[in-house]
């Protein structure tokens, strides 16, 4: 399910990156992205398709940020707060008549969550080239799975080190991935609390070599994983993503 036309509650959906000025060049040269450049915002296109999105704002750090489908972004705002979330940003009207609020979970890691309009998020997803998955880095596991239980419906599975978070009746992914299709997000134990974006590639050690030549920097050289190969980079202005080929479940 590569191409998407839409999600479902509960189902992340977007995501995209702030800084104070856009880094179409560097994504362009390390995804193949084309960027369709707008008075407020880029969309960056993947075979014609819209796969992420970027917006220069003054002052901005720079960074990720991953976006869930909601039916009713208001609700489940107060929903966040009542299960010891804050708000970074109350609900707000956005483009193409959705509506989005920006909720920090207990240990402050930042979540978008839209109810979208005429934009219905990322038209394709889980092929090389594409944004596949968001995680959380938490230092508090347990707080993250309560609040993520509440606020999303998300139930907590363990896997391996990590955590992953199952929407019950979701059919997303592709049928060869190493995890189930309701997957949704993972999480890991961390010292920072923070939602993290990776994307697929088809060669991770050349999405590495190219990051650099970009203006880029490697955080975590390419390294083998139990279900693939994985990097960890950085923008030019320090927003960091990873990269990975995923391994076809056994």
């Amino acid at each position: 399910m590569s191409e998407r036309n839409g999600f479902q509650h509960g189902v992340p959906c977007w995501v995209d990156t702030w800084q104070e000025e856009v880094p179409a060049a560097f994504y362009s040269g390390l995804f193949g992205w084309e960027a369709q450049v707008g008075d407020e915002y880029t969309l960056f296109t993947h075979r014609g398709l819209d796969a992420a999105g970027a917006g220069a704002r003054p002052g901005a750090t720079p960074a990720w940020t991953s976006y869930v489908w909601v039916d009713d972004a208001d609700a489940v705002a107060e929903r966040a707060l009542a299960a010891g979330g804050s708000l970074v940003a109350e609900p707000f009207d956005s483009l193409e008549g959705g509506r989005i609020a920006l909720v920090a979970d207990p240990a402050g890691a930042v979540l978008g969550v839209w109810q979208l309009g005429e934009h219905r998020g990322a038209r394709v997803v889980n092929e090389p080239g594409a944004w596949a998955m968001s995680a959380l880095s938490t230092p508090d596991p347990e707080g993250a799975t309560a609040f993520y239980a509440a606020v999303c419906g998300w139930e907590a599975e363990p896997f391996g080190p990590a955590t992953m978070w199952r929407l019950e009746g979701f059919v997303g992914g592709e049928p060869q991935q190493p995890v189930p299709r309701d997957v949704v997000a993972a999480m890991v134990p961390g010292e920072r609390a923070v939602w993290a974006v990776d994307f697929w590639v088809d060669d991770v050690d050349a999405a590495a070599e190219r990051a650099t030549a970009l203006g880029g920097a490697v955080l975590s050289p390419p390294a083998d994983m139990p279900n693939g190969r994985n990097a960890l980079l950085a923008d030019p202005a320090g927003a960091v993503l990873s990269v990975s080929r995923v391994s076809a479940a056994s």
